[in-house]
């Protein structure tokens, strides 16, 4: 099989387009649903006239994966991890952040009457629990943790109290800008659109998300207006994906989840 494409230009390093691999699925759209069956050819890369044109191939093998990954690897500037960060991966970032009091933003929609604090828009300090930040290709997962300190793969995870979060656990972007990259420089980017947006309202089930009367925009109010400067972490329910007879959910399985 011979197939021509548009042309690789190489770089100052040298490189030149050497091999092409071919995906065979069936079953399946490409881009979505996994393929009930799925075939990969490697081939080398031949150069008439100028132009790369696709050669006979063969199966891919698992040979060929580890040297190509090797060798993709290499281009890859080692990069120290900070202390806070769980997971460094090309397509997931895992990293968490202790309890504190940060400068919230609340500008409620349609804020109840009985609300004493937040019934304005409003800039105010509140206190935030301790949480984990899970940024995907395709989002951020945002999660809290039961205690103030680096959770392992059996912390059970917690709810955020976060507004602008569904209560599958991702973040609501609506107009925040996304950062562009995945990686441990776009960390404090992802903060900001966590932290640093105005709550307008409580996602669909989220009120559902602690325990006590009130709900979740009561809890909030109750904070600020006695200022306080701990979180009731107590008041958080187990995370379980929003599903109603779901089982708590801890790190481990998350990331094992997001991996899949």
């Amino acid at each position: 099989m011979t197939k021509h494409f548009s042309q690789f230009e190489a770089t100052e390093g040298g490189l030149a387009l050497t091999n092409a691999i071919l995906l065979y699925s069936s079953g399946a759209k490409p881009g979505h649903s996994k393929p009930q069956e799925a075939f990969a050819s490697i081939h080398e890369v031949d150069h008439l006239d100028g132009q790369p044109v696709i050669a006979a191939g063969t199966p891919l093998t698992r040979e060929h994966l580890r040297r190509w990954t090797e060798a993709l690897g290499k281009a890859l500037a080692p990069v120290i991890l900070p202390d806070n960060v769980l997971v460094s991966h090309p397509d997931m970032l895992a990293w968490w952040v202790p309890e504190q009091v940060r400068t919230s933003y609340f500008a409620l929609s349609r804020p109840a009457a009985t609300l004493k604090a937040l019934a304005q828009r409003t800039t105010l300090p509140l206190p935030y629990p301790a949480h984990l930040f899970v940024a995907t290709r395709s989002g951020l997962g945002v999660y809290a943790l039961p205690a103030n300190k680096r959770p392992g793969a059996n912390t059970q995870l917690l709810f955020s109290p976060v507004l602008n979060v569904y209560i599958n656990g991702s973040l609501c972007w609506g107009n925040i800008r996304k950062p562009k990259a995945l990686n441990i420089a776009a960390i404090p980017e992802y903060e900001r659109a966590v932290f640093d947006s105005w709550s307008t309202h409580p996602n669909a089930g989220q009120e559902m998300t602690v325990k006590g009367k009130g709900g979740l925009v009561a809890l909030w109010d109750d904070l600020a207006a006695r200022k306080a400067q701990r979180f009731p972490v107590r008041r958080l329910k187990p995370f379980n994906a929003g599903k109603p007879k779901g089982a708590p959910i801890t790190f481990g399985q998350l990331i094992a989840g997001a991996g899949a």
